[in-house]
């Protein structure tokens, strides 16, 4: 008798942990703040996409502002951003150097997005490298753990269903509750992050 009473139980249980709110273990790490943030921005970007330019400036004065956290992803959109993925993958480089130095090299990208094009990349990331005091090897990136780190970043975008750049999120450590909310008016950011802290 209490065998057939098992079946039950599980499903009376499972019924009601459907019913609960959903708490922060629901929510992918990669919309949490850092370890230690209560609040952050999330980015996805490419670095040839022109809104991205746009919006890199802005990002970057609310993280300063507000002393959180700006986690920024790679999220190269494919072929006809010819030379985004291996901007990327120089920016990568320059961050084993220190995360300084790489968003530095990803601000001077977008700051001079429009000279940019397959042929001098390469000798655009040889002078920012030789303005910061950085050797930067023939081949940047024998062994390919660069380029799978930003391959890594695109289909970690893909699985959060990331389909723009730039992708905005600020997100939160709450516990229950919405966690983050998508930015789609820049011009609103500064209000949302001010709501996020405020709950």
């Amino acid at each position: 008798m209490k065998i057939q009473r098992l079946p039950l139980l599980v499903v009376l249980v499972s019924l009601v942990l459907l019913c609960l709110p959903v708490f922060a273990q629901d929510v992918p790490d990669a919309l949490r703040p850092p370890k230690g943030a209560q609040v952050a921005l999330v980015v996805f970007e490419d670095l040839q996409c022109p809104r991205c330019s746009m919006v890199a400036p802005l990002l970057a004065q609310a993280s300063r502002t507000y002393k959180i956290p700006l986690v920024q992803h790679d999220f190269p959109l494919g072929p006809t951003h010819n030379w985004s993925f291996e901007a990327a993958v120089l920016a990568r480089y320059f961050d084993t150097h220190s995360k300084e130095v790489g968003n530095a090299f990803r601000e001077t990208v977008f700051a001079h997005q429009l000279e940019i094009n397959p042929q001098n990349l390469r000798g655009f990331a040889e002078k920012f490298a030789a303005e910061h005091q950085i050797g930067l090897p023939f081949v940047v990136d024998a062994d390919g753990k660069l380029a799978g780190l930003v391959r890594a970043d695109r289909e970690l975008g893909v699985s959060l269903h990331v389909e723009h750049t730039p992708t905005i999120w600020v997100v939160s450590n709450k516990r229950t509750g919405k966690s983050y909310v998508e930015v789609t008016d820049t011009n609103q950011l500064y209000v949302m992050i001010d709501a996020m802290k405020k709950e």
